[in-house]
C-alpha cells in the first residue's frame, strides 16, 4: 500500500477517522474487525472478531466495491487491516475525553468512533496479510523467496531497505540456493538451499540442507578460536552444524544446531511445547528457540 494515497484520501473525504480495510472470505472473517459501509463508503456497522450469528450478520455484498460476482462471493466480508488515519482532533478527544481507560483500537476506538465521528473506509485489495499465528508469519516470510512473489522489496518505484546493519555481503561457497533469499554477513558452505530465508550472520556448514525454512540468523559473531574452544568442551557453536537437514522449521536468533540432526517432524506432529530440549511446535512448524542448543544427532 502507498500510505500517502491512504492519506490524500482521508483528507479529501474530511472524515474524523479513515480504517483501511479489504474483501475477506468466511474463513478468516471472524479473525478480524468487520465492517459494513454505505454508499459513500461511511462505517455504518463495526464489529470486532465476531462469532456464530454475529458473524453472519456482517455478510455484504461486495460488488459494490469493485468485485467480479464470484470473487465477491468467496470473499462477502469487509475486514479491517489495523491501519487507522485520525484527525488530531479526533484522536485526541477519543482518546483523553471519551475513553480515557481504554487499551485497544480495533475493539474499542474505532467501534465508539463509528458510533460519533464521522469513519470512512479506504477500500483496498491488493497484498495484505495478517501475521499473528506461527503459521501466517512462516508462510508469509517464505512467499517473498518465490519466484514473481505476492510482494517484493525490489519494486523499482518504491524499494523496501533494510536497516544498515554495516556488515560484509553473504559468502556462498559451493552451495545450491534455489528461491532463496541470503541475508548479509551470512556464510554458507557446501550446501543445499532451497525455498528458504536465511537470516543474517546465518553460519550454514557443509553438506546441510535448508529446505521450506527460516534461519532468523544471529546477533554476533564467534571467533574461530572461541568456535575451536566450544567444540573442545564438547558444547555445540552458533550456526547449523555439518550435515545437518532442516525442513519445515523457524530456527531463531542464536540458536546452536549441532552436526547431523534432522528436524523435519516426519511424525507430522502439529503442537508440542518442548522448551526444556530447545523447540516447540505450532501449527506442524518446529520453531527452534532463540538461544537454544540442539545436540549433535537429534531427531525432530
Amino acid at each position: 500500500m502507498d500510505y500517502m494515497k491512504f492519506v490524500d484520501y482521508h483528507r479529501s473525504t474530511g472524515a474524523d477517522v479513515t480504517v483501511g480495510c479489504l474483501p475477506c472470505d468466511a474463513e478468516r472473517a471472524a479473525e478480524f474487525g468487520l465492517m459494513k459501509i454505505d454508499a459513500d463508503n461511511r462505517i455504518v456497522s463495526f464489529s470486532e472478531k465476531p462469532k456464530g450469528d454475529a458473524l453472519e450478520a456482517m455478510r455484504v455484498d461486495t460488488t459494490s466495491l469493485g468485485l467480479a460476482p464470484e470473487d465477491a462471493k468467496a470473499r462477502p466480508f469487509i475486514a479491517s487491516m489495523g491501519i487507522y488515519v485520525f484527525k488530531k482532533s479526533a484522536l485526541v478527544d477519543l482518546l483523553n475525553k471519551r475513553h480515557p481507560k481504554a487499551n485497544d483500537f480495533g475493539a474499542e476506538i474505532i467501534p465508539a468512533a463509528a458510533r460519533d465521528y464521522t469513519v470512512k473506509a479506504y477500500l483496498f485489495d491488493d497484498y495484505w496479510e495478517d501475521i499473528g499465528t506461527i503459521r501466517s508469519f512462516f508462510e508469509e516470510n517464505l512467499k517473498l523467496a518465490r519466484h514473481n512473489a505476492p510482494f517484493e522489496f525490489y519494486d523499482p518505484a518504491s524499494p523496501i531497505y533494510t536497516s544498515p546493519r554495516f556488515l560484509p555481503p553473504a559468502k556462498v561457497e559451493n552451495c545450491r540456493i534455489t528461491e532463496a533469499i541470503v541475508s548479509h554477513g551470512a556464510l554458507l558452505q557446501d550446501s543445499t538451499i532451497d525455498h528458504a530465508v536465511v537470516g543474517l550472520r546465518s553460519l550454514v556448514g557443509r553438506g546441510c540442507v535448508i529446505r521450506s525454512s527460516l534461519l532468523i540468523g544471529a546477533d554476533y559473531y564467534e571467533s574461530d578460536e572461541e568456535r575451536a574452544a566450544i567444540v573442545a568442551r564438547g558444547e555445540v557453536p552458533m550456526g547449523i552444524g555439518a550435515g545437518s537437514h532442516i525442513e519445515n522449521a523457524i530456527v531463531d536468533k542464536n540458536a546452536r544446531v549441532g552436526t547431523g540432526v534432522t528436524i523435519a517432524n516426519r511424525a507430522g506432529v502439529q503442537e508440542a511445547t518442548r522448551e526444556d530440549e530447545g523447540f516447540v511446535i505450532r501449527s506442524g512448524i518446529v520453531v527452534v528457540c532463540r538461544n537454544a542448543t540442539i545436540k549433535a544427532g537429534t531427531v525432530i
